[in-house]
């Protein structure tokens, strides 16, 4: 080619002008290329255009070629290539680490160091000379990590090995190094000079070993002369200067006045330009080269060489594709049309039908690239969730124009199922994933201005998300959703849009470039053009074939074209990656052999295809053929059927190869014949073509698109041909695929396979047999999802999607499993047999267990309740973050019987538990194991879950009659042999480690037929069947359990009898089984260890189980005894002698002997092992295996003794723990807290082994499918307490299986449970699997390797801002007591606690706390917290007895007085509730609050306050948490007035009146008041933070946003905004009207009322103690609030929880919520007016429970005011001192202050809660512990007098439980108050010290329940 001769010349001037100046040692001359980078070597493979060019330099040093893979053969060829064009050297780049792992020299990686040499081989046999370089600079991470940097002086002797490694190794073929190619990267004078100095080393050991050759290093020109200035020494041990060198075309830089400056300074050393670098240069710009040429003709100068691969790369590479200008030029002027398509016509023409259908078996090239696809409009949905803007296509769909009035809104929900769909993805093996992006999401309006962050942070999860899981995102800019804002002006046809789309364009580059390396500018622009601007089929809709849809075509090109010069431009060179477009396009076959048929399918092709793609890959333009049958129109029809727009000059050369690869979406073929003579407008008639369809062609579930596969192969080939052939870049096929309708089977898609096996088939034919370079195939679609104007009604995906089912479940068809296989064989060879490298077990350190003493009675390991049974509830519960060691081994479980069916297949024998479903009546529903999961048949399906959960380790059973029929190795089943090693395979395959029961359960029917387990001969039996599966299997398996569950076997198989084989015979057969079990173990133990252990080295164990035992009290000794009994009698049984002596723990033998005794047996019923089946058996184990479910109680009893059963050998009964949760198995309640005792007892127990937790899970009911919220339950707080054991306890924790992979047979369950993380239909005979949501969190929990501390949760350190308010709250009737005092009215509160069964313990607030007579002992508490404001509330009926201003009780207002004189002494500023629900009864009897009267009342009583407090009073809140008021009180009646009678309709008459009352007050003040009193006036409105239950449910997120508008938004809204929300009206009145009312429920305001109540906030009043979990519950047609919130709540089980059952810590939804008020309510600001928590039971002054609430909630709001920005004015805490907490009485403690309701004078105590929160409020927020101890935190004594002595001291007084004297409990209360004075000093001082160790040890080793760790 052209270019390639002028290339030749440069390369030959520059040595020529070399020679000229230095002619004596010009045969030295260095024409300098490299290094090979990872992309270059990709494309080699890939393109065979790429060995014929010059290649770019690497972007970055992780670019380089580092011979992890080996070199292609392909390399030669472009070698040969560079030798052919006068490149002389060649960079070599070594990676030191790779060589060498572990950095010593004598342990090389020989596989690295046999890549490189050949590597060398091939250059020095292409004529090319080898330049090695050693290394580049920092030193690799991976000894970095053992050395630290260079300042390390022991680095320089590992460098001084490794370089004498290399020369030993190379240097019969290399003689040019370099030590250090970036020397100046080295940062700090330390490293620079250790790292010069051990080149200095380096440089003499090679000459002490070679006496030619040459050494040197690379670095910048500046550096050269700096060294030679300072330190010229140095410059003596380089043999020349290798430079960097840059030349910047801005400055036209004189290279050879910089190379003249280093030769001045270093004499007559040679140079070598290193490294040439341009800057600021346009393409093919040759500035450069004139100045290299300028330097190589100065004789005076010394230069050796040069770097040619930047100089003159892009000269090659033209505009940064692998096209030029001549080679397009040359193409333009060769490539038409019609010689294009007859060429490919004549090619095919003569094939017959079984030619062109022959299936061609192989194998796609060396790294193929396979991908699946979506589009973001069909599958997304979330289609206004946080602000996108709305899409023609969401138009289209709410304008009733897709069948069946479809609409894309929820689609697949991919917007909150990013992680579904990836996991998906990975279990298919694909290494890409092509998806679009709206730009509505991130530009609402299409401009860039309306940018919407949270849209772009989606995508960039979705691409995080895909990376991490080794998926390379394909990202298509606009797949046909254009924002509806720019279609209001016009759409494509507006010439501005092309600006628009640059701009969208350049802020995704800008965006995820770094991540993301390919791109589509456009997805299928002709649909656009044609059915969405010509026929109006699509949106927008508009039909103007003859103008419009060409408008858009040339502004779609125009906007590509933009936007590929914005990446080549502003990004390429630091991101690099490739843009292109993705062109749809039929094949045109001939109708018939005629010319003219013939020229119409070329014409066909030229407006579907050519139309976009010659602009953009021939010559700027549109195809000559189209232009001229347009204007033949024209002519002929005497108007304008097309009218075909123009490109400038300038436009033609801006499109011009704007592409670095053709993308093409195929579907179909057509057959075209001339149809001349019409003048109508459309691609049709102005093409004289028409389009047929051959009947015989399979149809699909479109009329537009039938199987035609060899199609395919003539498209790509004129592709090829007149396009690519041009540009040289190669064909991405970016979308194939078709749709099945949507009918009872829609799993099953033969019919798919069928279609993508031969399109792919075809795909491949062009490869191999036409060489056509194509380099990937992407599947249309990865999911079913929303196929335009057909809707749901046709599906292309893979996965089905049941959009039926609000969760969208998404199940793989066979279709996917298909693919999966394709992608696994690159094509269609059978897998070779796998051959595997030597897979390296465990070796076992220690060939024998220690002996341990017998186990006590009751064990020593009681240390463990007596550890753990004291914590109080909240140390229990307590959430543990972290994360388990690196090589901590994840993984998920399953067993034969359970999984396989085929029951009878392949010669399968019966086993027991055939025999046994197939016995009418003994399985629930009659279930059977027959199929199963069908996993015998399937198991690619479940390596496919395996696979995207990224387990390491797969736990599976060998059916032992699958290998041995009858039991014996000579009925050997070699065909389940096979069975089990093609699955063995396919785990080592996907580096999953398999790990094998022997034995679960299901015994050939043969041998139990001879007694099975009862049967002595079966040790024996047992043992050749092991010995046969370690001999067959061992080479990959290592990790072997013999038995599972031997407890099952023994106790629940022969002596309860409910198990095969139903032997009930509980008094002895068990210990005889059990026993035999041992044996049959501890024999095939040994045979392994004899036999295999040597050469296999596995571990052999055997897996028992147990639930935790705790005793009914741990304080009485007995109890402890039979809870390690119970443990002793289930994992004792077989663990003691395996692990302990060879023989049963002594509690066994002792209860069983004297049992026996007592039953008159001559001897035990426990079976005894001679001393040497002792030794034999004792240390059988090489790990201990655990299976464990459930917590229960022991209580100690004594049975009747008649009747000889294990059970009542153990004198004890077990019930259910409390706290544990219901699960589907009522046997196996969920109470995780007991797995981390259990744990800590085996590591006491068993001389702390080594731990794998072998099965763990939970059992939901058929009900529950893929969204299985107990199920994550269960996980998030099992495996915490796993971790706890393994970090905080140092249990020997290796690894943790969950079970189980797939729902299964049950056993006795049968298939009405499921504990699988994937859900299996067994009504379906494909038995389909579908991952759950717990799936997902399992493969979170797997990649973060535990639970990391959230970023969430991560303390901030800061202060509030200045002037904050910090205070204390109480309410009236909570403390106030004096309830019939000095003339107070009765209130709603005194009816309601003096009425039966309405508050706890018949408590009332007659007394309280007696705060009404203890003024003066409340301001001492509040003097204590030392806060500078209190919240207390007015009784209403202490100052209006009636409710009406007909009387005012003047010493209920003295009261107040009273006690707001007292507060301004203290200098306390009172913040004063009007309403905290203590309603007069008087007002109540007239109807209360649902009588409007009452919004007067209210205003008259709050006239009262205002004018006799006000001006000592300045801040005002007037009703306190409506909601309460409204339905709680109203709604559900369980506060008062107690009306539930009307739940439809009460609650919201009565807060339309509170909302009035409200406005009429705060009008009234600022009317009135304000002016002369200075103060504020607000509501306080509560409200609980809502998360969605399920994230991934566009319905739980609905009904969490609804459920905050019914709480909070009740009255936010109205008071902020004016009205109630959009959403409530028309919910409320949606449903009143469905209920058969004529009217809503919900009262109107009146647009006076709306004018009046907006804006009555000076501030926004908030109260908030918790968080819920939403989900969409439907109440049916029921007429109440619930109903019409239409929301149920839960709670997640790792929250704490607290003395309210309503009420669990949750801290985060605290900062979520006041975001959501800045956000929703115009960032008014804000004053936390209550927030706290409760206990209850028996009192302990060391609330740290509190402690940690407040710190944790308080730093969340920290976090909201100093990083959200949430205007935050003041905190009150809830409450000072425990008080009636309304209908729970006195049992809710809130307070800082314990009051003792036992001792008349109501004393008040602190709680170390006291002296926290005052600390908190006296720094004002958090100093930062690594500043050290603030002096805030040492808090001063208050200098204030004490308040009046209590009353004479009684002789006794109870304190913290203990009776002692008056004085004694003085002196210990005034020292328990020194201590948590000097507690709180010492614990700052801890924490400024544990801060600064921290990072020394890398897992916590106490439990911290204070938090000192986390603050």
């Amino acid at each position: 080619m052209a270019k390639m001769k002028d290339l030749g010349t440069i390369l030959f001037l520059l040595s020529v002008c070399w020679s000229c100046s230095s002619g004596e040692r010009s045969q030295d001359f260095m024409l300098l290329a490299g290094p090979l980078t990872n992309q270059f070597i990709k494309d080699l493979k890939t393109n065979p255009f790429a060995s014929q060019s010059l290649l770019l330099g690497a972007l970055d040093a992780d670019d380089i070629f580092d011979c992890r893979e080996r070199l292609p053969a392909q390399a030669r060829d472009y070698f040969q290539y560079l030798q052919s064009r006068g490149v002389t050297h060649f960079k070599v780049s070594l990676s030191w680490f790779n060589i060498l792992p572990t950095g010593e020299s004598s342990q090389p990686h020989e596989d690295t160091v046999a890549c490189y040499r050949n590597l060398v081989k091939e250059l020095t046999e292409s004529g090319i000379q080898p330049l090695l370089e050693l290394h580049r600079s920092a030193l690799p991470e991976g000894l970095r990590s053992r050395y630290g940097g260079w300042e390390n002086p022991v680095i320089g002797q590992v460098f001084r090995d490794y370089a004498g490694f290399i020369f030993t190794k190379f240097g019969d073929l290399v003689n040019s190094y370099i030590t250090f190619t970036h020397l100046h990267e080295l940062r700090g004078s330390s490293q620079f000079q250790h790292a010069f100095q051990s080149h200095v080393d380096v440089y003499k050991l090679y000459h002490h070993m070679f006496k030619d050759g040459r050494v040197s290093l690379g670095m910048r020109a500046n550096d050269v002369t700096s060294l030679s200035q300072t330190e010229p020494m140095y410059m003596e041990y380089v043999d020349f200067l290798a430079v960097h060198m840059e030349y910047d075309c801005t400055v036209k830089t004189s290279l050879m006045e910089t190379v003249t400056e280093m030769q001045m300074t270093n004499g007559q050393r040679y140079i070598l330009m290193y490294q040439m670098n341009t800057k600021n240069c346009a393409d093919r710009n040759i500035q450069p080269l004139f100045s290299v040429l300028e330097a190589l003709r100065n004789t005076d100068i010394h230069l050796m060489g040069c770097d040619i691969t930047e100089l003159l790369g892009k000269l090659d590479q033209g505009d940064a594709s692998v096209q030029t200008a001549d080679t397009k030029a040359d193409g333009e002027e060769q490539s038409t049309s019609a010689l294009s398509y007859q060429k490919v016509w004549e090619k095919f023409r003569t094939q017959s039908p079984a030619e062109r259908d022959l299936f061609l078996n192989g194998s796609f090239p060396d790294g193929f690239q396979w991908a699946a696809s979506t589009e973001s409009f069909k599958v997304e949905g979330g289609w206004t969730v946080h602000g996108k803007g709305e899409t023609i296509w969401d138009r289209f769909g709410h304008e009733g124009k897709v069948f069946d009035n479809q609409t894309a809104d929820l689609a697949c929900d991919s917007y909150h199922k990013m992680d579904y769909d990836v996991y998906l993805l990975r279990g298919m093996l694909s290494p890409n994933y092509q998806f679009s992006i709206s730009w509505a999401r991130i530009f609402p309006t299409g401009q860039k201005e309306s940018l919407l962050e949270q849209g772009a942070l989606y995508y960039e999860k979705l691409i995080d998300t895909l990376l991490q899981s080794g998926i390379e995102p394909t990202v298509t800019l606009n797949h046909w959703d254009l924002p509806q804002a720019l279609q209001d002006h016009g759409g494509w046809t507006n010439t501005s849009i092309v600006e628009a789309f640059k701009e969208f364009a350049d802020f995704c580059f800008s965006r995820y470039g770094h991540k993301v390396k390919t791109w589509n500018t456009f997805g299928s622009p002709w649909v656009v053009s044609n059915f969405g601007y010509g026929t109006g089929e699509h949106p927008p809709g508009i039909k103007d074939p003859s103008v419009a849809s060409y408008q858009v075509t040339h502004n779609i090109i125009k906007a590509h074209a933009e936007a590929w010069h914005v990446f080549n431009d502003k990004y390429r060179k630091n991101q690099g990656g490739k843009v292109g477009i993705a062109l749809n396009s039929d094949w045109a076959e001939p109708n018939s052999d005629s010319p003219q048929d013939i020229e119409a399918a070329e014409r066909y092709l030229s407006f579907m295809l050519g139309w976009f793609a010659h602009p953009i890959f021939v010559n700027g333009d549109y195809p000559a053929l189209l232009k001229k049958q347009i204007e033949l129109k024209k002519t002929e029809c005497g108007e304008d059927l097309a009218v075909l727009p123009v490109f400038t000059e300038e436009e033609k050369k801006m499109i011009k190869g704007t592409a670095d690869f053709f993308g093409l979406n195929h579907h179909t073929s057509r057959l075209i014949s001339e149809s001349r003579g019409s003048c109508n407008p459309g691609p049709d008639s102005v093409g004289d073509f028409q389009s047929h369809i051959d009947p015989t062609w399979p149809t699909t579930a479109s009329s537009q698109i039938q199987s035609v596969p060899w199609g395919l192969r003539r498209l790509l080939n004129y592709i090829a041909t007149e396009y690519t052939s041009v540009t040289n870049v190669p064909i991405y096929i970016t979308g194939i695929g078709m749709p099945t309708e949507y009918s009872s089977d829609v799993l099953n898609d033969t019919q798919r396979i069928g279609f993508l096996k031969s399109y792919i088939n075809e795909a491949m034919k062009a490869i191999q047999l036409d060489s056509v370079a194509i380099q990937r195939f992407t599947v249309q679609s990865l999911l079913d999802g929303f196929e335009g104007p057909q809707g749901y009604s046709q599906r292309f995906g893979l996965h089905f999607v049941n959009f039926e089912n609000s969760d969208t479940p998404r199940t793989p068809k066979s279709s996917a499993y298909f693919y999966t296989q394709v992608i696994e064989r690159n094509g269609f060879e059978d897998k070779k047999p796998t051959s595997f490298r030597r897979i390296s077990g465990k070796t076992k350190q220690d060939s024998k267990l220690p002996t341990l003493p017998p186990s006590e009675v009751p064990s020593r390991s009681k240390v463990v309740w007596e550890k753990f049974s004291h914590q109080s509830k909240f140390q229990t519960k307590f959430y543990h973050y972290g994360t388990f060691p690196d090589d901590f081994q994840w993984g998920v479980s399953s067993s034969s019987y359970q999984v396989e069916g085929g029951w009878d297949a392949d010669g399968k024998g019966p086993s027991m538990w055939d025999t046994f479903t197939h016995t009418p009546g003994t399985v629930l529903n009659g279930d059977t194991g027959d199929v199963a999961c069908d996993s015998y048949n399937r198991f690619e399906e479940d390596l496919y879950m395996l696979r995207a959960l990224k387990v390491k380790a797969y736990r599976l059973s060998l059916s032992w009659p699958r290998l041995f029929p009858n039991g014996y190795r000579a009925s050997l089943n070699m065909k389940g042999v096979d069975y089990y090693n093609r699955l063995i395979d396919g785990l080592i395959a996907y580096n999953i480690t398999p790990m094998v029961t022997l034995y679960h359960w299901d015994l050939p029917q043969t041998l139990q037929d001879i007694n099975g387990w009862d049967n002595v001969d079966m040790i024996d039996i047992f043992n050749d069947y092991c010995d046969f599966c370690f001999q067959t299997f061992g080479d990959r398996v290592k990790f072997w359990m013999t038995f599972n569950e031997p407890y099952a076997i023994a106790w629940v198989g022969y002596g309860l009898g409910e198990l095969p084989p139903n032997v009930k015979s509980p008094g002895d057969a068990p210990y005889r089984v059990a026993h035999n079990l041992l044996k049959a173990h501890a024999k095939a133990y040994h045979t392994y260890d004899e036999k295999y252990r040597k050469t296999q080295q596995g571990l052999v164990s055997i897996s028992v189980s147990s639930e935790w035992f705790e005793p009914l009290d741990v304080n009485i000794p007995r109890e402890v005894a039979a809870a390690d009994r119970a443990l002793q009698f289930q994992l004792g049984w077989f663990a003691h002698p395996i692990f302990k002596n060879g023989d049963y723990p002594d509690a066994m033998k002792w209860q069983v002997g004297n049992k026996s005794e007592l039953q008159g047996l001559a001897e035990s019923r426990l079976p005894t092992f001679t001393e040497e089946e002792k030794a034999y058996i004792h240390g059988t184990a090489d790990v201990f295996c655990l299976n464990s479910y459930t917590t229960r109680m022991a209580r100690h009893v004594i049975p009747r003794l008649s009747t000889q059963s294990y059970e009542y050998d153990q004198d004890l009964t077990v019930q259910d723990v409390s706290d544990s949760h219901a699960t589907a198995k009522k046997e196996l309640r969920a109470a995780a807290w007991g797995l981390r005792r259990l744990l800590n007892w085996i590591k006491e127990e068993y001389g702390n082994p080594e731990i794998y937790i072998t099965e763990n899970g939970v059992s939901t009911d058929t009900s529950k499918t893929v969204d299985d919220p107990d199920r994550i339950f269960f996980l998030k707080t099992y495996i915490d307490e796993a971790l706890k054991a393994h970090n905080l306890d140092e249990v020997r924790l290796k690894g943790y299986t969950a079970w189980s992979l797939l729902d299964s047979f049950e056993w006795l369950s049968g298939y009405s449970v499921g504990f699988g993380l994937h859900h299996i239909d067994f009504t379906h005979p494909d038995r389909p699997r579908t991952p759950k949501r717990s799936a997902h969190l399992y493969h979170q929990i797997i990649r973060q390797n535990g639970f990391p501390l959230p970023v969430e949760e991560e303390p901030i350190y800061g202060h509030f801002p200045e002037g904050f308010v910090w205070s204390v709250a109480t309410a009236s009737y909570q403390i106030e007591g004096a309830w019939r005092a000095d003339g107070k009215g009765l209130s709603i509160w005194d009816a309601f606690t003096h009425t039966a069964f309405r508050i706890a313990n018949y408590d009332t607030g007659d007394i309280a706390c007696d705060s009404y007579n203890k003024i003066s002992e409340d301001v001492e508490m509040l003097k204590k917290l030392r806060v500078n404001h209190y919240r207390f509330s007015v009784s209403w009926p202490r100052i209006l007895p009636d409710g009406t201003t007909r009387q005012i009780n003047q010493a209920g207002l003295n009261h107040y007085h009273r006690l707001v004189d007292a507060l301004l002494a203290a200098n306390i500023k009172p913040q004063v509730t009007l309403y905290h629900w203590d309603l007069p009864q008087a007002l109540q009897n007239v109807g209360g609050w649902e009588n409007d009267t009452i919004i007067e009342r209210f205003r008259d009583y709050a006239d009262v306050v205002f004018s006799n407090l006000g001006d000592k009073v300045k801040f005002w809140i007037t009703i306190n948490e409506p909601y309460n008021v409204a339905n709680i009180g109203h709604g559900y009646g369980t506060a008062a007035p107690g009306i539930s009678s009307r739940p439809g309709t009460a609650p919201y008459i009565v807060g339309h009146n509170l909302i009035k009352a409200h406005a009429e007050a705060w009008h009234l003040y600022n009317d009135k008041y304000r002016a002369k009193q200075g103060g504020i006036v607000g509501i306080t409105i509560n409200s609980d933070w809502a998360e969605p239950r399920n994230p991934y449910k566009q319905e739980d997120i609905d009904a969490a946003r609804r459920f905050l508008e019914f709480q909070i938004g009740w009255f936010a809204h109205p008071v902020f905004n004016g009205d109630y929300s959009d959403l409530m009206k028309n919910r409320i009145r949606e449903r009143s009207l469905a209920g058969g009312r004529p009217i809503s429920r919900l009262p109107e305001f009146t647009p006076e009322e709306v004018k009046r109540i907006k804006g009555t906030h000076d501030y926004f009043g908030f109260n908030h103690y918790t968080t819920i979990l939403a989900s969409n519950l439907d109440f049916k047609n029921l007429q109440l609030y619930d109903g019409d919130r239409g929301v149920g709540t839960i709670y997640d089980r790792t929250w704490l929880n607290s003395g309210s059952t309503w009420l669990k810590v949750t801290p985060p939804g605290f900062r979520k919520i006041l975001n959501f008020i800045k956000n929703e309510y115009g960032s008014p600001p804000i004053y936390i007016t209550e927030n706290g928590i409760s206990e209850r039971g028996d009192m302990d002054l060391n609330d740290v429970h509190r402690i940690h609430y407040y710190e944790s909630y308080l730093n969340q709001a920290l976090k909201a005011y100093l990083i959200d920005g949430v205007d935050i004015r003041g905190y009150t805490a809830w409450t000072l001192m425990d008080n009636l907490e309304w209908a729970a009485g006195f049992d809710e403690k809130f307070g800082f202050f314990y009051v003792n309701h036992s001792d008349p004078s109501l004393p008040r105590i602190p709680k170390k809660s006291v002296t926290y929160y005052a600390t908190m409020i006296n720094c004002n927020g958090f100093p930062d512990p690594l500043q050290g101890p603030h002096e805030c935190q040492t808090l001063e004594p208050e200098g204030t007098e004490s308040p009046p002595g209590p009353p004479p001291y009684p002789e006794v007084v109870n304190f913290l439980g203990l009776e002692v004297s008056p004085p004694d409990a003085e002196v210990a209360l005034y020292v328990l108050f020194s201590l948590t004075i000097a507690g709180v000093i010492a614990a700052a001082l801890i924490t400024y010290q544990f801060i600064r160790v921290k990072k020394k040890s890398k897992c916590p080793k106490e439990e911290h329940i204070s938090l000192e760790k986390k603050f």
